[in-house]
């Protein structure tokens, strides 16, 4: 486990075509972690029958929705891992393709378990004590908006001021627009931290005060959502914040 603190398992039971069949991982992981995938081992094992060929395209699929979107500290390693195996031991006809009416059900399964498996290692990110969902929303494409996710997600600034519950707001405004493309219209850029509106339409908004931003910014587990309002693509992260904890445990980590 180095440097987990707690084991890291998921599992799930769904009917198909009235057969019971299982999905059920494993995971290890809390540093050094960000898509490609970093120091991340993830075992997920099913008993459906499914043909090889789909299996590998479900793979990267369920990564993509899942460990693809879980980021530590923007760091990797080269060890990382995604595994996903089917025993073929439930009593069905094997699944062949991705037009099979039981595949629906086999995917977001498998997609439960792998996101369940994905969360807990960003909960348990090293010195981590705040859970962070990031969405970006209304980007042309889910690119531009998996990238300012991610360049607000990794900035130090904004993750300590998570940790200290700082309503430094202008750290976000800052991420956004150094991760934003050339393009973007700051004016009609607005964010949310929860239910709280910061900025509306490039501008503080007028309802946002500093003591409900800080009111948000306390809770153990915070959401922002970010809205571009230049086209229906969208993308979100999930990420802690850091701690002085995540500096001793990297600093003392080899002795």
């Amino acid at each position: 486990m180095t440097t987990d603190t707690v084991p890291k398992g998921a599992s799930r039971r769904v009917a198909v075509d009235g057969v019971p069949v299982t999905v059920t991982g494993i995971a290890k992981g809390a540093g050094m972690l960000h898509p490609d995938m970093a120091t991340m081992l993830s075992f997920v094992a099913t008993d459906a029958p499914i043909a090889n060929a789909l299996l590998a395209t479900l793979t990267r699929e369920i990564a993509d929705v899942s460990f693809n979107c879980a980021t530590i500290d923007g760091d990797t390693s080269t060890n990382d891992s995604f595994v996903l195996a089917a025993t073929g031991r439930a009593p069905m006809a094997p699944v062949t393709d991705g037009f099979d009416s039981r595949l629906p059900p086999l995917r977001a399964a498998l997609a439960a378990v792998a996101t369940e498996l994905a969360q807990a290692i960003v909960r348990d990110g090293e010195g981590a004590t705040k859970f962070i969902t990031l969405r970006v929303e209304g980007g042309r494409d889910p690119a531009e908006c998996r990238r300012i996710a991610f360049g607000i997600a990794h900035s130090p600034l904004v993750k300590t001021a998570f940790f200290a519950s700082d309503p430094n707001l202008g750290r976000i405004v800052c991420a956004i627009g150094n991760a934003a493309p050339p393009d973007l219209d700051a004016s009609r850029v607005s964010f949310w931290l929860d239910e709280v509106q910061v900025v509306e339409n490039g501008a503080r908004a007028a309802s946002y005060t500093e003591e409900d931003g800080q009111r948000v910014m306390k809770n153990d587990e915070i959401a922002v959502r970010v809205a571009l309002s230049r086209g229906d693509a969208s993308a979100t992260v999930w990420t802690c914040d850091f701690s002085h904890d995540y500096v001793s445990i990297n600093a003392d980590y080899r002795s």
